[in-house]
């Protein structure tokens, strides 16, 4: 690393601090989702392959909700893995897998996070689905950040399987369609969700530059805020992630109104 490079580094590091300094942690967002977009764009850019562009953004996870701790956030919800990801080449999808469940049982082993899987678990490998089960039974008891592993998981697929799983419950119980269709309400449809009782995303943040949500939680997000960053996922730093909550706690939430 040149002195130029360093002095970058340093400069960064204070505005960071600075930043930080400023920050009103009653402003925080409760529940951040994160669509961590630009891995192979970041990969092509360094000369490098698709897997180490994957690989890298996987090691920033822990990284960031490190970031999520100091700054009291309480639940993330990262994507992973869409449903349309699953039609990649096999010599990319296969690699890929193998890092995600790398990157479940990292986040099981490290003892600070309750992970739990949004996502349909029966289109993923076994491999991954075993991972996710080990995942969400060890750390049940972890009373850390709630951290949702989208995988395999798409927006409308989520809305249509709450859908089918209304249906199945209220066939349990007995209910006829004429009286479910008198007791549908969007709570209802809510707790059927793959995040539950949990609160909606305050705050969705997508990296790369892209400015769309891609069927990321179109449900829960209806009144969230969004923030859209230029930064490849692998590249994002703790004074983006900073900017970025900065960002929200000046804005006046209008709830749709």
């Amino acid at each position: 690393m040149n002195l130029r490079d360093k002095l970058r580094g340093l400069l960064v590091r204070l505005y960071a601090r600075r930043v930080e300094g400023h920050l009103d942690h009653a402003q925080v967002p409760q529940h951040i989702g994160v669509i961590m977009d630009g891995n192979r764009r970041w990969a092509k850019a360094s000369g490098s392959t698709t897997e180490h562009g994957h690989r890298a953004g996987a090691e920033k996870i822990e990284e960031f909700l490190g970031w999520c701790t100091e700054t009291d956030v309480k639940v993330v919800t990262l994507w992973l893995l869409s449903t349309d990801n699953l039609d990649r080449p096999q010599e990319e999808l296969v690699p890929l897998l193998g890092i995600i469940e790398d990157v479940v049982r990292t986040l099981a082993a490290d003892g600070r996070w309750r992970v739990h899987h949004v996502g349909t678990a029966d289109i993923l490998p076994a491999h991954v689905q075993t991972a996710l089960k080990e995942a969400e039974e060890g750390t049940a008891h972890v009373d850390g950040i709630l951290v949702n592993v989208a995988i395999g998981y798409g927006g409308r697929q989520e809305i249509a399987d709450a859908v089918r799983s209304m249906l199945l419950d209220a066939q349990d119980r007995g209910t006829s369609l004429e009286d479910l269709a008198d007791s549908v309400t969007v709570d209802l449809i809510g707790r059927h969700l793959y995040t539950g009782a949990q609160p909606d995303p305050d705050l969705v943040i997508r990296t790369s530059g892209e400015q769309r949500l891609s069927g990321f939680m179109l449900w829960q997000t209806a009144h969230s805020e969004y923030y859209f960053c230029d930064v490849f996922w692998p590249a994002f730093r703790k004074v983006d992630f900073l900017r970025a909550l900065r960002d929200y706690a000046a804005r006046g939430r209008r709830y749709g109104s």
